[in-house]
């Protein structure tokens, strides 16, 4: 089982991959030079910097140049004194930062795509990439954003990732990003272009913000339609070398940087950071002194969900340890996730610790291994929280499902919810591990519109009028021999589960079915409150949450939703809890 390099060897370094210079047509100070820039990334505290001008790397090139151009003079002894300043403060800088080249590039639909790429990558190497991305010969030292727009979006990532760069998409939620609202995108693409593999993070403009509105809090792998977390950084996107005064919106150099945490400052170790289920090691840059972050408080603030549990003893006694095992497994067979061991999920509780961490690691790493099948390259390591030492494992999503503890019980997950697979759910697995085992041919010429591989995620309905999407819904129910047997649809994943009885359903279906069954034969005298065809059955509290149960009149037949949580609600739904349409 992989181990992760030590923690202290680990620190934390700031960044501001998103710069710009005055090689982009709308960059506001003419007169800074690319010595400006990197002089204003001192001051800011910054590690590693990026160039990313509109379709060029001119900037990056007129810095080489230019010193290129210094150590020619200096090497036949013709430098000047003022030449020779300026070259020994180029070399005092790049000692101290990390500057990459790259670029932005306008894709189809006009949506920015950030390449970052290592040190020695040479700038004729990135410009016959801009060349191959169908930036006009004559317009590479143009700098506009309007240059490109020819390529889509997801052979772009493919074309930066096969020249070993790193493809992020830039400001994601904002103007020009992938993942902006308004647009009129169809899901399936939007889920393609924010889920690729070739895409290593998000850029986003809110990664200070908490909360479940954050594009960091949607992207975290708790989506079914977007099973893949994300890594989300930010950066300024500075078009000037310090803030605009009269425009307090418009950033310097620096204004909007993120912390990463690497072994070394280095392209191939940032890489490898973007490229790990490892999400604790990202933060918002700090630009005053704070408490020091403690991420395992934070997850903790959120409680257990999708993507995360908590347990306070991995001991065997009470199957506390088979527990943690299933978990392992159902994170694995889903979303991927991390499990904290040594606490409780309830922030108001004490944290146990785990005694002899290291110890229980490696009797932890062993029953992983011994347990679960196919292998799981799960990584486990030790952190303190509250003074005291918890264990932290990081699962992937596997690659080769289904996943298998004591080789005939598969785990899946469902919200905060680990339970044996059923049926229809085993089907599932089984195709997607079908599918991501088979061999990916590119096309010599992708089309512009790319269609998501066969392993996406079921898509849930848009529109005003779609289901809600969180909570069950209840399809149908017959009888045979006496007994009930129903067909759901879990909304949180899209999965239809046919033949659930009341005994085998799991705790939101159990809720769903029992609620199901004592509907009164009037439904029209049950609601609470209508909204034309929509009606509020029930609004009960349950633990932090609220929830609620809907009924749909449609000519087909009245639809029923069970266990509906707010972040579920869209649309003509929303007047039923008192809030406006969106």
């Amino acid at each position: 089982m992989a181990k992760k390099k030590p923690r202290a060897a680990m620190q934390w370094r700031t960044m501001d991959l998103h710069i710009h210079s005055p090689a982009s047509l709308d960059y506001q100070q003419a007169e800074v030079t690319p010595l400006d820039l990197l002089y204003r990334a001192e001051a800011r505290g910054l590690d590693i910097i990026a160039f990313a001008d509109h379709n060029t790397v001119g900037g990056y090139r007129q810095m080489r140049d230019e010193i290129q151009g210094l150590v020619f003079l200096e090497s036949s002894s013709r430098i000047l004194p003022e030449e020779q300043l300026r070259l020994n403060e180029y070399r005092r800088l790049l000692e101290k930062i990390l500057v990459l080249p790259g670029f932005e590039f306008t894709a189809t639909f006009g949506f920015h795509i950030l390449g970052i790429f290592p040190p020695d990558k040479s700038v004729r190497e990135i410009e016959y990439l801009l060349l191959e991305l169908r930036v006009p010969p004559d317009h590479l030292d143009r700098g506009s954003e309007t240059v490109g727009a020819t390529s889509d979006v997801l052979t772009a990532y493919r074309l930066i990732d096969a020249a070993g760069g790193m493809a992020i998409a830039a400001h994601a939620n904002s103007s020009n990003g992938v993942a902006m609202r308004g647009f009129p995108l169809g899901g399936q693409t939007r889920i393609a272009y924010t889920q690729d593999p070739h895409l290593l993070a998000l850029e986003v403009t809110d990664l200070d913000q908490k909360g479940k509105q954050s594009t960091a809090a949607f992207f975290s792998g708790t989506k079914p339609e977007y099973p893949r977390r994300m890594h989300c950084i930010q950066g300024s996107d500075a078009h000037r070398l310090t803030a605009d005064p009269q425009r307090k919106k418009v950033p310097g150099l620096g204004d909007r940087a993120t912390d990463v945490l690497l072994p070394e400052v280095s392209f191939d170790a940032l890489k490898e950071l973007f490229q790990s289920n490892d999400f604790a090691r990202t933060r918002p840059n700090r630009q005053k002194a704070e408490p020091a972050f403690d991420f395992i408080r934070a997850a903790r603030e959120e409680g257990a969900n999708l993507i995360q549990d908590f347990h306070e003893s991995i001991t065997v006694r009470g199957g506390r340890l088979y527990t943690i095992i299933a978990d392992v497994c159902a994170f694995t067979n889903t979303n991927g996730g991390t499990l904290f061991l040594g606490l409780s999920s309830d922030s108001h509780k004490a944290v146990v610790g785990v005694p002899n961490p290291e110890q229980s690691s490696v009797q932890l790493e062993k029953e992983i291994a011994t347990r679960i099948s196919p292998p799981i390259a799960c990584a486990i390591d030790v952190h303190e929280t509250a003074g005291k030492k918890v264990l932290r494992v990081l699962i992937p999503r596997g690659d080769d499902p289904p996943y298998v503890v004591d080789d005939y019980k598969i785990y899946v997950r469902a919200e905060a919810e680990t339970s044996l697979a059923m049926r229809d759910e085993l089907v599932s697995l089984v195709l997607r591990g079908q599918s991501e085992r088979l061999p990916v041919t590119a096309p010599s010429e992708p089309p512009s519109e790319v269609v998501p591989p066969v392993a996406q995620p079921p898509v849930l309905e848009t529109g005003a009028d779609a289901a809600p999407h969180t909570g069950v819904e209840v399809v149908l129910m017959e009888e045979r021999e006496g007994t009930r047997y129903f067909t759901v649809r879990d909304l949180r994943n899209g999965n239809v589960v046919k033949n659930v009885t009341q005994k085998s359903a799991r705790r939101l279906w159990h809720y769903a079915l029992t609620k199901y069954t004592d509907l009164p034969s009037d439904i029209t005298q049950a609601c609470m409150q209508w909204n034309g065809n929509f009606g509020l059955l029930c609004r009960e509290k349950h633990g932090q949450l609220e929830r609620y149960d809907f009924v749909q009149i449609t000519p087909q037949g009245n639809r029923y939703f069970f266990g509906v949580t707010e972040d579920g609600i869209h649309g003509a739904w929303r007047a039923l809890i008192g809030q406006e349409e969106e």
